[in-house]
């Protein structure tokens, strides 16, 4: 007779054990739905930026050493980065046409593509800002790069002041660089 009671205490355990953990499941869902996906936090944010140098697809090279005192606009993209890096090209290119002569460069960094279908991107949307390929993947690995599109933003001392995942747009980067503009570069 003692084992009936056995039973019924062990399945009561049971179902308290699947209920708690179907209310675990459904919290973490909730919470995950409720967070932005580009919201991922980047340690760089405030610190400064990591150098880099590379050999841009017009043979030129860039440094960005040699553009200290500059607002950078650092853009990783891909050919293959479909439909963000589409979506985001044109908005780039605006920039660039808006504030090259105010001293904020646009700088494209291209990963793990291949040349030809690189070249074709800038072609096809007629990009004019620096543009060079991280052929060892050490820029991306250095920015603690995510995937593409990831944009950084870097203040006039070199620190990294915004970091944006997904396409960059006019609308997110303008109200960004206009203050560091204004104040001398810093935020």
């Amino acid at each position: 007779m003692a084992v009936a009671p056995v039973i019924v205490h062990r399945r009561a355990w049971s179902w308290a054990l699947l209920a708690v953990g179907a209310l675990a499941v459904v919290g973490l869902l909730t919470f995950g739905l409720r967070r932005d996906p580009r919201a991922i936090p980047s340690p760089l944010v405030g610190r400064p930026a990591p150098s880099f140098a590379m050999t841009l697809f017009d043979g030129s090279h860039f440094s960005t050493a040699a553009y200290r005192g500059k607002i950078l606009v650092v853009n990783f993209w891909a050919s293959w980065c479909y439909p963000a890096c589409y979506i985001e090209a044109p908005h780039l290119q605006r920039i660039w046409q808006r504030y090259q002569d105010s001293g904020v460069v646009v700088i494209g960094v291209n990963v793990q593509d291949r040349e030809a279908p690189a070249r074709a991107f800038i072609s096809r949307f007629g990009l004019t800002f620096p543009n060079g390929m991280d052929a060892t993947g050490r820029i991306s690995i250095d920015y603690g790069l995510y995937g593409v599109p990831e944009t950084f933003l870097i203040d006039r001392q070199g620190r990294i002041v915004y970091k944006h995942i997904g396409a960059a747009t006019e609308e997110i980067f303008v109200p960004r660089i206009e203050p560091l503009l204004k104040s001398g570069g810093q935020q």
